[in-house]
């Protein structure tokens, strides 16, 4: 199944200034989020990003809310979002739910699985999920799979959502993300 514009949200899920330097390849890993948000701003997806326990783990990382300063912010103590009934009804609506952020073995994964359950089509950015070790983020990622979710890179989204080359738009996206150096 494809992922489709007009049916589609972004969920980046605890990128947090206390938790991010935990996180194995963190500078990366933040650096494509960075790039997916963007993207998703650019196609009009709604964006929210979910904080565990701010208070201690501090809050979203400013660069990302840079990037989106229309994004919902909300905050949670469940891992999971949909435990917390912390997310928006313009998040909740929509039939694909494309999910980033840390930990994969953990908030994501609870997310997802919560969101599959609830019927909803869940599109995991394997390349923009962290944790802080490499096998709890692959055990993370392979739980996914298995429970339904499709799991996907960065460029498979950016190109999903644009459907079609040789538009204008195609050669818009494609100079914004795709040239040059790339996370």
């Amino acid at each position: 199944m494809l992922l489709h514009k007009d049916q589609a949200a972004l969920l980046a899920i605890d990128i947090q200034e206390k938790l991010l330097p935990a996180i194995m390849d963190s500078q990366s890993m933040h650096k494509r989020v960075q790039w997916l948000v963007s993207v998703a701003r650019d196609f009009g997806l709604p964006i929210t990003f979910s904080e565990q326990y701010p208070r201690g783990l501090g809050r979203t990382m400013e660069a990302l809310l840079a990037l989106a300063p229309n994004a919902l912010v909300v905050e949670k103590l469940h891992f999971s979002c949909i435990a917390a009934h912390c997310l928006p009804e313009n998040l909740l609506m929509k039939k694909q739910l494309v999910l980033c952020g840390m930990e994969t073995h953990i908030c994501v994964l609870q997310t997802a699985l919560d969101l599959i359950a609830a019927g909803k089509q869940v599109f995991v950015v394997a390349d923009a999920c962290g944790s802080r070790t490499n096998l709890d983020h692959q055990l993370g990622i392979e739980r996914m799979r298995q429970a339904g979710a499709i799991i996907v890179s960065k460029e498979m989204v950016l190109f999903e959502l644009m459907e079609q080359a040789g538009t204008e738009h195609f050669k818009d996206m494609s100079k914004r993300y795709l040239q040059g150096d790339q996370p």
